[in-house]
Parts: C-alpha cells; sequence; structure tokens
C-alpha cells in the first residue's frame, strides 16, 4: 500500500466531520454579523465561545484543501513527460514537501476532534504468558519482553520487573512489569490479545515451521482512591523468592502474594529483596487488574455499537502475527504488514503504534458520526 493510499484510507472515515466543523465554523462567523444575534448579549457570548472553538480546525481545514490542491498540480506538472530535468528535480522536491505538510496538518486535525484519551499519560503495567507451543512459546513471550523493554527505552520510559517465572532456557512462562513515564499507556494501550510467532525452532531438526502464541495484557496503573480495596478482603502470604527451574534465590521470605478475596484475583511479586516493596509492587498491581475487571465491564455494557477496527483488547483475539522466514509482522486489526521484524522485535514499534493510534481515532471519530446522527 503506498503512502497516499494510506493516508485517503485514514482520511476517508472522518474528512466529512472535519468538514462539517470548517462549515458550522462559518455559520457562526455570519450569525456575529447578524443584528438578532448582536442584540441578545447571552447569545453573542455563545456563539463566539462555539466558534472559538471550532476556529482552529475550521483554519486547517481549508489550508488542508489548497493543499491538495498545490499536491494535484505539482503531480499534474511531474506526469508531463517533456518537463525539464532540473524542473522535474524541483517538482519532486515540492511535491515531498507539500505531502509532508499535508500529514501534520492532518496529525493536528486528528488531535483536535479526537480529544487525547487521559489515561494514555498514567503508567502501565504488562502481563505477558507464553501460549500454545510450549517451550517455543516462551522463547517468544521472552522475545516480546525484550521488545517492549528495548521500545519503553527508546520513548525515555523507566521499566520495573514486578514478577517472573522463567524456564531453564531462557524463555518465560510468564512475566509481569510496570512501565512509568508521560504517555506510558498511550505508547502501549493497543498491544493487549494474542500474538502468534511462525518461525523454525532451534531445536526443529527438520526445518519444519512452528505457530505459537503468547497472550499481552495491558492496564493502566490505577490510583488507590480510584480503586478502594478493603484490607479485610485481602489474603497475603509470604514466600522465599526462586529462579528459573524453582531454585531458591534466597533464603528470606521477601516474595508476597497477595489474593483479593471478593474477585479471586491474585498477584504476587518477588522481583525486590525487600518484602515491603514488594507488597506495595503486588498492590499496585492489584488495583490496576481490579481497575481493569471493572472497565472491562462498563465497557461490555456501553461499548457495542462503537466496537472499532482495533478490536477490543480481549485476550482471545489474534491481533499479530510475526512470520519470521518472510521477515514480516502483520497486524491483522488494520491489515497492516511491514518487513522489517528484526527491527520491530528490537524495538522499533513507532510505526506500528502510531498506524494503530490513528486507525483508533478515525474509527472512534465515525463511530460518534453515527451515534450523533
Amino acid at each position: 500500500m503506498s503512502g497516499d493510499q494510506k493516508d485517503d484510507g485514514q482520511l476517508e472515515g472522518w474528512l466529512s466531520q472535519w468538514e462539517a466543523v470548517a462549515h458550522r465554523c462559518e455559520n457562526l462567523t455570519h450569525q456575529l454579523a447578524d443584528p438578532a444575534v448582536l442584540n441578545q448579549s447571552s447569545l453573542l457570548i455563545s456563539v463566539n465561545k462555539e466558534r472559538a472553538e471550532l476556529e482552529e480546525a475550521s483554519e486547517l481545514f481549508h489550508r488542508h484543501q489548497a493543499l491538495l490542491k498545490d499536491i494535484q498540480n505539482t503531480k499534474r506538472m511531474l506526469a508531463d513527460g517533456q518537463l525539464d530535468p532540473e524542473l522535474r528535480e524541483m517538482a519532486d522536491e515540492e511535491l515531498k514537501s507539500l505531502q509532508e505538510q499535508r500529514q501534520k496538518i492532518e496529525q493536528q486535525a486528528l488531535e483536535l476532534l479526537h480529544p487525547k484519551n487521559a489515561e494514555d499519560d498514567k503508567n502501565s503495567f504488562i502481563e505477558i504468558r507464553a501460549g500454545t507451543g510450549g517451550e517455543e512459546a516462551a522463547l517468544f513471550a521472552a522475545a516480546l519482553l525484550r521488545m517492549y523493554v528495548r521500545f519503553s527505552e527508546k520513548k525515555g520510559l523507566r521499566v520495573e520487573m514486578v514478577d517472573s517465572n522463567e524456564t531453564g532456557i531462557g524463555g518465560i512462562k510468564e512475566a509481569v512489569f510496570l512501565v512509568e513515564g508521560k504517555g506510558a499507556y498511550g505508547c502501549f494501550r493497543y498491544e493487549s490479545g494474542v500474538h502468534r510467532v511462525q518461525r523454525v525452532p532451534t531445536t526443529e531438526a527438520s526445518g519444519r515451521i512452528h505457530t505459537s502464541t503468547a497472550t499481552v495484557a495491558v492496564m493502566p496503573e490505577v490510583e488507590e482512591v480510584e480503586v478502594h480495596i478493603d484490607q479485610k478482603d485481602l489474603r497475603i502470604d509470604t514466600f522465599c523468592s526462586s529462579g528459573a527451574g524453582g531454585q531458591s534465590v534466597n533464603t528470606t521470605y521477601s516474595a508476597v502474594r497477595i489474593t483479593h478475596i471478593p474477585t479471586g484475583v491474585v498477584v504476587s511479586c518477588q522481583d525486590e529483596r525487600s518484602q515491603l516493596k514488594n507488597r506495595e509492587k503486588a498492590m499496585r498491581t492489584l488495583r490496576s487488574r481490579i481497575g481493569d475487571a471493572e472497565r472491562a465491564k462498563q465497557d461490555a455494557l456501553t461499548s457495542e455499537h462503537r466496537r472499532s477496527q482495533v478490536g477490543t483488547g480481549e485476550r482471545s483475539e489474534k491481533i499479530r502475527t510475526y512470520n519470521y522466514p518472510q521477515n514480516r509482522i502483520t497486524d491483522h486489526r488494520i491489515g497492516l504488514s511491514l518487513h522489517k521484524l528484526e527491527a520491530i522485535l528490537d524495538g522499533d514499534l513507532d510505526e506500528l503504534v502510531g498506524s494503530l493510534k490513528a486507525a483508533s481515532e478515525v474509527e472512534s471519530l465515525r463511530a460518534d458520526s453515527v451515534t450523533k446522527a
């Protein structure tokens, strides 16, 4: 898919809403010259306020329309087979500049028409679990963990392990970690679901491609004031932390397991040597899991008519395939395939995250317009 096709496809869902905002702004401008409006102070204040809220998006729309005309004119010039080589080079540079301006304006418009989710700036808990595929699934889960840690580092976010259960040859059965920093949840919110890998395991002598899976759950950290947990509803156990293969890491009872009796949610933490620190981490994880469960219940009741192409984030959904032989990664929710698997596994997730975010915003705007209609 070319860049233009991709941009046009994303614009299709919300361009009409953007245009409607511009027309509404023009109508409000005409009303400000209407004596009937000018003679009613309360109405005048209301019209002025609404127009001020729409003005920036309206100006961007008109700039965007002018850019589209300039792009078409430049493309027609480049289509002329008799064009002088020097002029062609200048036109190529001009087209590149115009396209960059267009992308910036479209992103600005998306942010104006679809305000940022308040949860995006929260810290985020991420849980990775090996799925079907035995040891190969555990190795894939470890590769996902490394990918997310590298991505976090590149975004300037801090990663703190909460709990992990390693296998003997470098894999993980499960891992829970906390990503801290502004925009942490926004960076990872679309990673929830089933991740599938297709590759030849190192232990496979015949060279057959195996398919394995790992599940990822992403939850924004929930503050104490958002989720109240009664201490009487908790069962807290302590035990010695252990490493790969079950061997003891230390002989003190520093590891903590907390069970929330009403919901049956169980969390554990053994990453710190201090029992107090492990307990604090476990409580943060518990609050986020309970908050996530409550959010899921609310979403199930209210979001059926707004189910987006990016998916619900349920763990039962196969969201992405990592194909090693073809160096390809495919996100099934938006139909995006990229042939740079090695770079992505090394933490280069920006293009994927950006595409998922844009698709989610477009679908949300489309759903809003349908609901309002």
